[in-house]
């Protein structure tokens, strides 16, 4: 079977011909092309971040899965993950004396090329939006945060070499509400 992930970008005259590599320091696994495990998602990411046109592009791509290290649905791939996360603040808490930022880990995974073998992650982020969600949201003691219930997973796959994306194409343009 055949699975589709999901690019999202602002508006662009021009089709794009492969995804766009995100090079921000605060990308969750560091440089990489960045797609969506669910369309839902895509389209929730086009209206709340991609908004500098007022329009936003989905494009749909098959991912290779044979290197993908998946710590959403694997737990051997899970736990080797987290072991390598903890591990390496470990290091840098030790050299520094203090936690390190997103950007400063993905560095030091990229710098001592520890992801050699790996062409992609799926990892699971931060709840949806609670207003999408089916169940309704508890309150906590922190000054009234809402807490959702995180029933749904919001997947994303980080992809580190280009070759494994196949049949990149534009899905739609919707305009961001």
């Amino acid at each position: 079977m055949t699975k589709y992930y999901y690019h999202t970008q602002e508006f662009r005259q021009e089709i794009l011909k492969i995804p766009i590599i995100c090079t921000r320091d605060d990308a969750w696994l560091g440089e990489a092309f960045y797609f969506w495990y669910d369309l839902e998602d895509a389209e929730d990411w086009g209206n709340t971040s991609k908004r500098k046109t007022g329009f936003y592009q989905i494009y749909k791509s098959e991912i290779e899965a044979e290197n993908l290290l998946n710590t959403v649905f694997n737990e051997e791939h899970y736990n080797f993950w987290y072991k390598q996360i903890v591990k390496v603040a470990m290091v840098i808490i030790k050299n520094t004396g203090v936690k390190p930022t997103i950007k400063e880990l993905n560095d030091y995974f990229r710098d001592k090329e520890i992801w050699t073998d790996v062409a992609g992650i799926l990892f699971q982020d931060l709840p949806i939006n609670p207003n999408k969600l089916l169940v309704k949201p508890i309150e906590y003691d922190y000054k009234t945060k809402t807490m959702v219930f995180p029933y749904r997973k919001r997947i994303q796959l980080a992809v580190y070499d280009v070759k494994i994306i196949n049949n990149f194409a534009l899905l739609k343009k919707s305009e961001c509400v």
